[in-house]
Formats: structure tokens, C-alpha cells, sequence
């Protein structure tokens, strides 16, 4: 696996831009939406589970896990910018990413942060 297997983000030409900052700079809040969020759970797969018993008696990474998360990631904040979108933003500000346990069968990945219009200044 490369490193593309285990990044993740925005894509460049998305309509929404998502930032972890209060503002954007160069740009200036026009109206501030409200809060948005997007929400998945994934369940965990038995074999993968298995190789990372395994794989934690002798240490190391578990990549298996890794990209599993870095999918549930991307699939929360996809989620984040439709929303958005479907609120008339173009930004989403002060983005954060809240996982959690889901009832002991799998874990909760939320992408939430504010919505925003910005113009350039």
C-alpha cells in the first residue's frame, strides 16, 4: 500500500472548502449557516480483526485498521460537505473529527464544524 492509501482529506476542486481554522485567510464570513456534521459506523471485519490480535501480541502497525479508519474518514466528511452544500455554504469552518464506539460492534467516525459563506476580502 502507498501513501495515498493512508491520507486523506479534501480533494482539490471541491465546492466546500473544509478548514480546522475560525477563518479563512484572504476571505471573510458572510453568514454563518450553523452546525453540520456527518455521521458513519462501520462494523468490524472478523479477519481483521483476527490479524490485528495477532498482530498486536508482536507490535507494529495495523494496516489493515489504519486505511479502514482513513475510509471511514474521508466517508464522515463526505458526508460534512453535502450537507453543507445542501445548506448553501461554501465553507465549513473549525472541522473536527469526534470516534467513538458503537455498542461494541464498531466504531463511529463524526466530521462536524460550522458552516459558513465566505467571500474573498
Amino acid at each position: 500500500m502507498g501513501i495515498e492509501d493512508y491520507g486523506g482529506g479534501q480533494t482539490p476542486r471541491a465546492d466546500v472548502l473544509v478548514v480546522t481554522t475560525n477563518d479563512v485567510p484572504g476571505y471573510q464570513v458572510t453568514e454563518v449557516i450553523g452546525e453540520v456534521f456527518g455521521l458513519t459506523v462501520r462494523s468490524r471485519h472478523l479477519g481483521s480483526q483476527i490479524g490485528a490480535g495477532l498482530k498486536s501480541m508482536i507490535g507494529g502497525e495495523l494496516k489493515g485498521l489504519t486505511k479502514t479508519l482513513v475510509e471511514t474518514r474521508n466517508q464522515a466528511m463526505e458526508r460534512l460537505v453535502d450537507q453543507a452544500t445542501a445548506r448553501g455554504a461554501n465553507a465549513v469552518l473549525m472541522m473536527r473529527f469526534d470516534v467513538s464506539e458503537a455498542a461494541d460492534v464498531g466504531t463511529e467516525v463524526c466530521a462536524y464544524g460550522t458552516a459558513a459563506v465566505i467571500s474573498k476580502s
